[in-house]
């Protein structure tokens, strides 16, 4: 298939900008906080900073937005100077690796890359073609799932004699020389630099990116663009019944390794197998089926699709904690791996099918912005659920918060197609 040159152009530069996406992914999942927590002696608030740092990123999209419209920037030369801030952080990290640079640095570079996100789905809107957005999206994906699996396993091998080195000094009797021994290793400031790397070759292949400025607006209010959940029905429904379903997620998210590791729950499963079943397992199968589900979402209708992924996600969850089978576990990663593939490029584009044009940014940001606000909570509450009631309840719970949402969405299938008719026919006689 030929594509236009200003879509060929986006396409190639989104898959430089993926690979080094699926870095910088490992980045915030793992790596910053491995170093805070092994090399830097970070206390708790360091440490939960750190995890936060994406979570904050995505709390913060509609003031970025709305900054960027204010100013009037085009949307990639606004991604590219947010890329910079992350190079900055990253090479502020590696040449001072201490905690009162650290963590507000290492925030600050996740918050920044996950900013970006609103502002690149209005350049997938304006770049893409509709009918065949799902599927340029899910390709470059797979490019950036491929990169975190490959990284994170050389990463990890990479940083094992320094880890080897400060587990052999850490019994010292001396605290002296237990000190200089940890001090000594200094793999990890190369993989900061491999961050920084990232970062900026992901913000010089943005700038090849072809984009035009946000609609301009006269006022810097940063919840100003959550009015349009009161203006827009449809938006409002899928926003409610994404917020049940990706509560109820994330909520299990880190009950997964809580529920494989912790022996009360009779299962004590090793290390290795923790990470098959939590990260290899589903991500083969998330590889695999992105581009299936991005075929899908080019010729779905949005609700069906988002029905679809609900019920799988549902399914996912009571496989994987109802069963203390190793065939169970699988079966649940498995489906997780696909449910999660679909979900990619649900949450990525969805709001292509629902904003104006020049408001595709906009609708992004308080997208992003909800799902911030259930990124900070879900985990809190799991982990405080999870004191008085077992992980298999907990796995009932949130397959009925699925279930609310999937029944949520069924009534707009209908609404939604029959909208979409009535478009038709007003473009086909306007009088």
């Amino acid at each position: 298939m030929t594509l236009p040159e200003r879509t060929e152009l986006t396409y190639r530069s989104e898959r430089w900008r993926s690979l080094c996406a699926g870095v910088l992914e490992t980045a915030g999942n793992t790596f910053l906080l491995l170093i805070a927590t092994r090399w830097l002696q970070a206390g708790q608030m360091g440490k939960a900073a750190i995890a936060a740092g994406t979570a904050t990123g995505l709390l913060l999209t509609p003031l970025s937005v709305n900054a960027v419209q204010y100013l009037g920037w085009n949307t990639t030369r606004a991604v590219y100077r947010l890329l910079l801030l992350g190079t900055a952080c990253c090479l502020a990290m590696a040449a001072f690796p201490i905690l009162p640079i650290f963590v507000p640095a290492a925030v600050i570079a996740m918050a920044a890359n996950t900013c970006a996100i609103p502002l690149m789905t209005q350049v997938y809107h304006e770049n893409y073609p509709p009918e065949g957005r799902g599927r340029l999206y899910s390709r470059t994906f797979m490019l950036r799932i491929a990169a975190a699996i490959v990284f994170a396993f050389l990463a990890g091998q990479f940083l094992e004699p320094d880890l080897a080195a400060i587990e052999q000094w850490s019994g010292h009797p001396l605290p002296q020389v237990r000190a200089l021994m940890e001090l000594f290793p200094e793999r990890f400031r190369v993989l900061l630099l491999v961050f920084a790397g990232a970062f900026a070759v992901a913000a010089v292949a943005v700038k090849r990116i072809p984009s035009t400025p946000l609609a301009v607006s006269n006022t810097f209010h940063p919840l100003r663009s959550l009015r349009t959940v009161r203006d827009d029905r449809f938006f409002r429904q899928a926003l409610i019944a994404w917020m049940l379903m990706g509560f109820a997620n994330l909520a299990m998210l880190p009950m997964r390794v809580e529920y494989l590791g912790n022996p009360k729950y009779g299962l004590a499963k090793t290390a290795a197998q923790i990470a098959w079943l939590t990260l290899v397992i589903p991500n083969l199968a998330r590889l695999i089926m992105s581009p299936v589900w991005g075929a899908l979402f080019d010729r779905m209708n949005f609700f069906t699709l988002r029905v679809a992924l609900n019920l799988g996600f549902a399914l996912g969850i009571a496989a994987f904690f109802t069963t203390n089978s190793s065939t169970g576990l699988i079966v649940g990663a498995i489906i997780y791996g696909i449910s999660n593939a679909g979900g990619d490029v649900a949450w990525g584009l969805w709001v292509t099918k629902f904003a104006p044009p020049n408001r595709v940014a906009d609708y992004m940001s308080i997208h992003t912005f909800t799902t911030g606000i259930r990124g900070v909570l879900a985990p809190v509450v799991a982990f405080h659920v999870v004191e008085h009631y077992s992980p298999a309840t907990m796995g009932w719970i949130s397959g009925a918060m699925i279930l609310a949402a999937t029944i949520i969405l069924v009534p707009e299938i209908w609404a939604l197609k029959a909208s979409n008719k009535a478009a038709l026919l007003n473009a086909a006689d306007p009088e």
